[in-house]
């Protein structure tokens, strides 16, 4: 008979390195803000002070504003 062997995973986690944080945790802080405003119904846009109902629109305004406070967030995409 002949041995069959299990599969590790040994070599997925030893050779997986440790990434750095793309957001600082205050940053959630201000995204989640956001996002309960938004469910509020109280968030609103920019310049056209629209009331804001897309969840993604939400987080960038979060994401925007952590920017402005100089928190740890990546550039944004153009």
């Amino acid at each position: 008979m002949m041995a069959t062997k299990k599969k590790s995973n040994n070599a997925k986690k030893g050779s997986a390195k440790k990434s750095s944080r793309k957001y600082s945790p205050s940053t959630g802080k201000n995204v989640k803000t956001e996002m309960r405003e938004m469910k509020a119904g109280k968030l609103r846009s920019g310049r056209s002070g629209k009331k804001v109902t897309n969840p993604k629109q939400a987080i960038a305004i979060g994401l925007s504003e952590a920017r402005k406070e100089g928190k740890k967030v990546p550039a944004k995409k153009s």
